[in-house]
């Protein structure tokens, strides 16, 4: 009897706790709770303030915040390519993440740790604005909502001591405002040569851990800590003023930085063609490297010479040996109006042996187009030496092209003294009530410079250096600079205008080294002008 009855008595313990089972089932199904309330409709104008605040979260940025526009069509660009996007940026995951992890494991003993699966999922990111911040140095700085609930599958696999344990990663969703900075901006492509990322506010990170195939979030606490770490660590590390660095390519290559001297000597030139009706010619040479902000440099004036003996020295800086080439150009000299050109010619870099002379003897040419019959007309010839010296390692200058660098003043600089750069970068809205070929004059001491004349333009880019070398700081000083178009048509009543002028105070110089700032112009609606000045010294 005994056996019969623990035989009846487990057999019903199993069916009584089968019928739990299933009446529990579906009065957790159909029983319909007390506590939840269908949701009430009010108007935005009826809720509380804290209903408000909640909802806010959920408005995209460009809503709550005029700084910010609305990038709809980056949002339609990263759905269509989220397919091939996802797979690179998983394999430049693995590729940046293996050599850390192989670095890493012998130290805790682990025989492997590797990917068995990395997707990021089907749902891409969502970007609720962008904002551009307007800088005037060679950079494009770019704050950017993002919002991001994806369904990812990132499945890690750790062997130890024979035994092998597996997490994997779920639901992630992420919401997080990052600082996007491309500089410095190049103009070698893709333009910038790298990438900082900072976080403007600690990001909201949230996902599901698989720990053996078991939810370790649904552990009790367990949820929160992680939480809380997450947005520690990420804090600690990218949350602005930190940031993380992406080299896009090697600044010094992108920049174009000096990689030699070339030495120039203008030795003569002969059997040139007079422009004066009335005796000889008043030649002279323009020298000027191709890619190279600085003015031409120019030989004396020989005058009513035909056959001109000039032996003048020129250096120039070298950047880029292999496209860089020398103009050579001959004008007439005139007291009155402009320049007659007599001819010109091109000395390509790239035809000189490094630390070997090399003289020229170049006829000259209407143009340099090879095809144009006024380049069989004779002209004369000039002749020219010319010597490239590549740097040394130990003489390659550094920081040369950095905008934020203000480089050391040349050797001869007077002692207490320095050297003042003034750089004429661009201007905008500029208006001539007649016409609008600008060009820009600047006044200093008593000097009158001036960079060239842009046609037609309301918007003209000069990128003009300016150099004056003092002997002493000028801290009481100012430089008067004027835009002034000019116009050569016959018969107008006005063919000089001004556009508007500022003049620039130059104690901030002196104290900070550097300025690079927009200024309004005076006696103009709009127009703006870009001015960078640096004041350099020997110390």
């Amino acid at each position: 009897m005994g056996i019969i009855s623990t035989i009846l008595g487990v057999f019903g313990f199993g069916i009584g706790i089968s019928i739990g089972l299933v009446i529990g089932y579906f009065l957790f199904i159909y029983s319909q709770p007390t506590d939840v309330k269908d949701p009430e409709l009010q108007p935005l104008l009826e809720k509380d303030s804290k209903s408000l605040q909640q909802l806010l979260l959920e408005i995209p940025f460009w809503i709550k915040n005029p700084d910010y526009d609305r990038i709809d069509w980056l949002n339609k660009f990263i759905e269509y390519m989220w397919p091939y996007l996802d797979k690179a940026i998983c394999k430049m995951a693995k590729k940046i993440a293996d050599p850390i992890i192989a670095e890493q494991i012998p130290k805790y003993k682990v025989d492997s740790v590797n990917f068995e699966t990395l997707t990021l999922g089907s749902l891409p990111p969502t970007f609720q604005g962008m904002k551009v911040y307007n800088t005037e140095e060679k950079e494009l700085i770019m704050e950017l909502g993002l919002k991001w609930a994806a369904n990812p599958n990132i499945l890690v696999a750790a062997k130890a001591f024979g035994l092998k344990a597996t997490v994997q990663v779920l639901d992630l969703q992420v919401f997080a405002c990052p600082r996007i900075t491309l500089t410095p901006l190049v103009p070698s492509f893709p333009c910038f040569a790298n990438i900082y990322v900072s976080l403007m506010e600690k990001p909201h990170v949230d996902f599901g851990v698989k720990l053996l195939g078991a939810d370790a979030m649904s552990i009790p606490g367990v949820y929160r800590i992680v939480q809380e770490l997450i947005k520690d660590q990420v804090a600690n590390m990218y949350l602005w003023p930190k940031r993380l660095e992406v080299q896009i390519m090697d600044p010094a290559k992108a920049m174009k930085k000096p990689v030699g001297i070339l030495n120039v000597n203008v030795v003569r030139a002969t059997k040139l063609k007079k422009k004066d009706l009335l005796g000889a010619s008043d030649p002279y040479v323009k020298l000027k490297l191709a890619d190279d902000k600085l003015p031409s440099k120019k030989t004396t004036v020989k005058h009513k010479n035909l056959n001109p003996e000039w032996n003048e020295e020129f250096t120039f800086v070298v950047k880029d040996p292999e496209t860089q080439v020398l103009d050579l150009s001959v004008y007439d000299w005139e007291q009155v109006g402009s320049h007659d050109k007599m001819g010109l010619n091109v000395i390509p870099l790239k035809d000189l042996t490094p630390e070997e002379p090399k003289t020229f003897t170049l006829d000259l040419l209407k143009n340099l187009n090879p095809d144009d019959v006024q380049n069989e007309k004779s002209r004369g010839q000039i002749v020219v030496e010319a010597n490239y010296k590549p740097f040394k390692d130990n003489e390659v200058p550094n920081n040369v092209e950095d905008s934020d660098t203000v480089q050391k003043a040349p050797e001869g600089t007077p002692d207490g003294g320095g050297l003042l750069v003034i750089i004429v970068h661009e201007a905008q809205d500029l208006e001539g009530k007649n016409h609008n070929n600008p060009s820009v004059r600047l006044l200093f001491r008593g000097e009158e410079k001036k960079t060239k004349v842009v046609k037609k333009s309301r918007d003209p880019r000069w990128e003009e250096e300016f150099q004056f070398t003092l002997d002493e700081p000028p801290t009481n000083d100012r430089v008067h600079i004027e835009v002034i178009s000019t116009s050569k048509r016959m018969g107008l009543l006005h063919p000089k205008e001004s556009l508007g002028y500022v003049d620039i105070y130059l104690s901030d110089v002196v104290q900070n080294k550097r300025i690079n700032e927009r200024y309004h112009l005076i006696d103009s609606k709009n127009g703006r002008i870009q001015i960078e000045m640096q004041w350099r010294t020997a110390s």
